[in-house]
């Protein structure tokens, strides 16, 4: 039997909500605790409309010049989150399209960000970007200078931050990436305990490890290859 690519991807979608799901509820946790952000990042706005259609709402753009021109294609109601680097030079254009922003990884541009949003009169949620392992080639705020920020961050005025977000180092099983989560759900807490404010949201895991990422505190989860299968990169 021949199957469609959009019956491919709904199938896909299901396979995975459904382990989302059972993560969740090994972990003893509700699954309703758990968002599935798919990501949608290179792929055109007919495929992304075969998830939208299928009721999902939540999708995950990395560049601000593809959201420009995909989010206009697709309804109204979905959700937009930036998980790629933001330029200080985008961000006016980015908060016209993303309600959510999971990779603010300064001071200065999360000042920045909610000087344009309350320009704009908008609040969106943002994520604090952490590099865990400090690594060169990634963004992220190290630990020590999050900490040092962290009631400057809680402080502006336009922006709601609501969780860290992680992109771990590269490890081949998903197991190895169990003690980054950790990390990141204990630096979560810590954080929590120090300020007094709550930020609970933990964006963490992907394709190939979210459900370890469930396991260990995740509450959404950054999924795309896994549903639409591998990206073609120009």
């Amino acid at each position: 039997m021949i199957v469609s690519m959009g019956e491919e991807i709904s199938s896909n979608l299901a396979v995975i909500l459904n382990r989302v799901k059972q993560a969740a509820e090994r972990a003893g946790r509700n699954p309703t605790s758990v968002q599935l952000l798919v990501v949608s990042k290179t792929w055109p706005a007919d495929k992304v409309a075969i998830v939208a259609d299928a009721g999902h709402t939540c999708f995950g753009e990395n560049k601000v010049q593809e959201a420009e021109g995909k989010v206009p294609l697709l309804p109204q109601n979905l959700n937009w989150h930036l998980i790629g680097h933001l330029q200080r030079n985008k961000v006016r254009k980015a908060l016209r399209h993303f309600d959510t922003i999971h990779s603010i990884d300064s001071l200065k541009l999360a000042r920045h960000t909610s000087h344009v949003a309350m320009e704009l009169g908008k609040k969106p949620n943002i994520y604090l970007q952490v590099n865990l392992a400090e690594e060169e080639n990634k963004n992220g705020y190290v630990i020590s200078e999050l900490k040092r920020d962290i009631n400057n961050l809680l402080a502006l005025p336009s922006v709601s931050i609501v969780g860290l977000m992680c992109i771990p180092p590269a490890a081949e099983s998903p197991e190895q990436m169990r003690p980054w989560f950790v990390k990141m759900r204990e630096l979560r807490d810590e954080l929590e305990d120090h300020t007094g404010a709550v930020f609970p949201g933990l964006s963490m895991g992907m394709s190939s490890d979210f459900e370890v990422a469930i396991e260990e505190g995740a509450t959404i989860v950054r999924v795309g290859s896994a549903i639409f299968g591998t990206r073609n990169y120009l």
